[in-house]
């Protein structure tokens, strides 16, 4: 299969409109992937916010829960 990237806009009647022609020879039938931009991206702290107060996350608050410590596993240092 080969890509071709192009924007656009979809209308109030739901209709896909270019930005630009395409240069391909038709008829043909082709395949249409939209990507939608997201109105709003969460922040990081947004996300830890959520999980600190969010009571689905209660069970983590259990003594039982800490099964690790700090003398478990090895260390590692990022070479990046």
């Amino acid at each position: 299969m080969k890509a071709i990237e192009v924007t656009g806009t979809i209308d109030a009647e739901h209709h896909l409109i270019l930005d630009e022609q395409l240069l391909v020879e038709g008829p043909t039938r082709v395949r249409v992937v939209i990507l939608l931009q997201e109105a709003a991206q969460i922040g990081e702290r947004e996300w830890l916010y959520a999980a600190a107060k969010n009571p689905v996350f209660d069970f983590l608050k259990d003594a039982d829960e800490d099964i690790y410590s700090l003398a478990d596993g090895r260390q590692f240092h990022d070479k990046g």
